[in-house]
């Protein structure tokens, strides 16, 4: 079914070459996705995911030197990686997430000093820009930098913050000015040394991922980590989501194409009264929905992603239908793979169990389905106005 989707119209031929991560994912991964789904310690293991990609040369397509990213490559290789697995999925997206704003606003000189290490998969990377009152909102922030002699001093908490405790760098979102809502932020990288900065704690969600909460008490950094210009960060932040929401819902459509591999392996050798599962028109009705669900999905992906590299600017409403679609349609094809394996799809560990638990927090982080719908609701009201 992927094949068919790299014969669409919205990719070129250097997209189509990414194919080959599909085999780079089962081969040359192969040994870290079989201990991750045994369970073992996703701080230990994302590194060595992060370092396996860095090698294999597959961090490039999601973070660069020359200021530009490719949508559609960073949404394919999500796609493809999350058929295979949630945390080596996660552990590519993180690189380009934490490095997106050094990617797209960072001078030369910053993407030199940052990026080469994220890329060849030396230096983890983090985005922090949700806090407890500020999640949905970032408005809302409280955490704040002033100007002293020498560059600046933060602080503040963020939390839900992917790779906490393994980033050597984060991209850090704080107040500057006292400007109403979103005026007065602006963008920073911190390093994990630097002083002030602490991991205030480790947060476990139902799918296992590095996450945890961040702390900044007189954080000092210098002048040059401030990212883009004083008052930019409200831009910066939406510009790195208008890229990475599309991507969100990538990862969705691979989750859902990894489910619908399984049933359709259970449903076919699983045997009731002489017949195979498959076989019922039940069954059918199932797996035909399944595979419609994933198509659309992938349609509303790739084309957010080739108005975002084509067309161009923002495309704030294409992304936000891509991903309410994607991973609202990918939890209810999984929550038909789980019902199509029976008592073994709640099974801990069964590939359907763990599809559950992953698929749930995509609905949730870089936006809610809630706020994907505010954001389309907005944008046509305002082209009626």
């Amino acid at each position: 079914m992927f094949k068919q989707t790299l014969k669409w119209p919205f990719f070129d031929e250097k997209h189509r070459e990414l194919e080959a991560l599909e085999g780079f994912a089962r081969d040359g991964l192969g040994d870290l996705i079989r201990r991750e789904h045994a369970g073992d310690d996703v701080y230990a293991l994302c590194p060595q995911l992060v370092s396996a990609l860095g090698a294999g040369g597959w961090l490039g397509y999601g973070a660069s030197l020359d200021g530009r990213l490719d949508s559609r490559s960073l949404c394919l290789a999500r796609d493809i990686l999350a058929r295979q697995s949630g945390l080596a999925e996660f552990a590519f997206a993180m690189q380009g997430l934490g490095s997106a704003a050094i990617t797209l606003f960072g001078s030369g000189s910053q993407r030199q000093s940052w990026l080469p290490g994220v890329i060849a998969g030396e230096r983890i990377a983090a985005f922090a820009l949700s806090e407890e009152g500020a999640g949905s909102n970032p408005a809302e922030m409280t955490t704040s930098a002033r100007r002293v002699a020498g560059g600046w001093v933060i602080d503040g908490e963020k939390t839900w913050i992917s790779n906490a405790g393994l980033a050597h760098q984060y991209v850090v979102f704080a107040r500057t000015r006292e400007a109403a809502g979103s005026q007065g932020l602006s963008c920073f990288v911190v390093e994990a040394d630097a002083p002030g900065f602490c991991v205030a704690d480790r947060i476990d969600v139902i799918a296992p991922h590095p996450l945890g909460a961040l702390r900044f008490e007189d954080c000092r950094v210098p002048e040059h980590a401030l990212i883009g210009q004083e008052g930019e960060g409200f831009k910066i932040a939406m510009s790195v989501l208008d890229v990475f929401r599309s991507s969100v819902g990538a990862s969705a459509v691979g989750m859902a194409r990894r489910a619908l591999d399984h049933a359709l392996l259970r449903v076919s050798a699983r045997q009731i009264s002489g017949a195979s599962l498959a076989s019922y028109q039940m069954t059918q009705d199932k797996l035909a929905d399944m595979a419609t669900a994933i198509d659309a999905a992938a349609l509303l992906v790739y084309r957010a992603a080739w108005v975002k590299d084509v067309i161009g600017g923002r495309s704030s409403r294409e992304a936000a239908m891509a991903k309410l679609f994607a991973t609202e349609e990918a939890q209810r094809v999984i929550d038909k793979a789980v019902q199509l394996f029976g008592g073994l799809g709640v099974v801990a560990g069964n590939p359907a169990e763990r599809l559950y638990r992953e698929i749930r927090a995509l609905r949730i982080y870089e936006g809610t389905s809630e706020i994907q719908k505010l954001i389309i609701a907005g944008q046509l009201l305002r082209t009626q106005a």
